[in-house]
């Protein structure tokens, strides 16, 4: 897929060199049926080639454009939040933005949809896309960036397709969202002090850990969080142990509030979460049976 230019060679030209390359050997095929490839036919797989390698070279660049080794929780952040609600007390002075809607399909890169037109307002809006690039229904490499930009700011996986979850995030009203702001810059600003040369921060809406070490993200891990009606709590503290692959009994608040219901709507739930040992081995196991809130072997 990639290969070395000469001097003053470059992809257009090499692209223009292709295709004459492509024409003449087509033309000198002499073959019949499978064999055999038009002019039109080599330059129709050569626009496709060329589609689908633009395609990977602007992902890998977007991917690389989102990257960051910085904090989310730092002694600049009350500053960064602060900026955002100035920018946002504008944006919903100003009517905030439209909704984008995909009809129930997905935008990625390579759409061409109407939808995207209102997708790059929003993006433009929200300052993730630049806005000399607010016209057009192409999702692009621009585009790309802009939606793994977004995703990255509010917790989604950076994939740079506009589906169900990236769609509701971009449909929350500016209004709540400045709201969002100065909520959380009162929470910042009781926990973003000095923090010490070291340390790990949960950011536990983003459902992510990062361990610092001199002002810098060493490295980024998922996390394990509560839920709206059982959240995890907010706490400060020193790490005085840390344990690798502990041994961990399920607590019963989550055998009666999550594993039994489950149980309850699917009677493969058990068998299905439990056929597999940590040696990698299948086991059979017996679903367990229920007598009210009891349970049994």
């Amino acid at each position: 897929m990639y290969r070395l230019f000469a001097a003053g060679e470059t992809r257009s030209t090499s692209g223009r060199f292709a295709v004459i390359a492509a024409l003449f050997m087509a033309a000198s095929l002499t073959g019949t049926g499978a064999q055999a490839e038009s002019p039109l036919q080599a330059l129709r797989h050569y626009q496709e080639h060329e589609q689908w390698e633009a395609k990977l070279d602007d992902t890998l660049r977007n991917l690389d454009r989102i990257r960051t080794n910085q904090p989310t929780l730092s002694a600049e952040t009350v500053i960064h939040i602060e900026n955002a609600i100035t920018r946002y007390r504008r944006i919903v002075s100003n009517g905030g933005w439209a909704a984008v809607n995909t009809n129930g399909r997905n935008l990625r890169l390579g759409s061409w949809d109407g939808a995207v037109a209102a997708l790059r307002q929003r993006l433009v809006a929200s300052g993730d896309l630049d806005p000399k690039f607010i016209s057009g229904q192409r999702f692009d490499g621009d585009v790309d960036a802009a939606v793994r930009r977004f995703q990255v700011r509010h917790g989604l996986r950076p994939d740079g397709v506009v589906g169900h979850a990236a769609q509701a995030a971009l449909n929350v009203p500016a209004s709540v969202r400045l709201r969002q702001l100065e909520t959380n810059l009162v929470r910042v600003r009781a926990m973003s002090g000095y923090l010490g040369d070291t340390y790990v921060m949960v950011n536990i809406p983003a459902a992510e850990i990062e361990a610092v070490d001199n002002g810098i993200v060493r490295s980024r891990h998922t996390a394990v969080v509560g839920k709206i009606d059982r959240q995890t709590p907010i706490l400060a503290s020193k790490i005085y142990e840390l344990n690798f692959n502990p041994f961990w009994t399920v607590p019963r608040s989550i055998i009666r509030k999550d594993l039994i219901p489950k149980m309850q709507q699917d009677p493969q739930y058990w068998p299905k979460t439990t056929s597999g040992s940590s040696t990698g081995t299948a086991t059979s196991c017996r679903p367990p049976m229920w007598t009210g809130r009891r349970m049994r072997r």
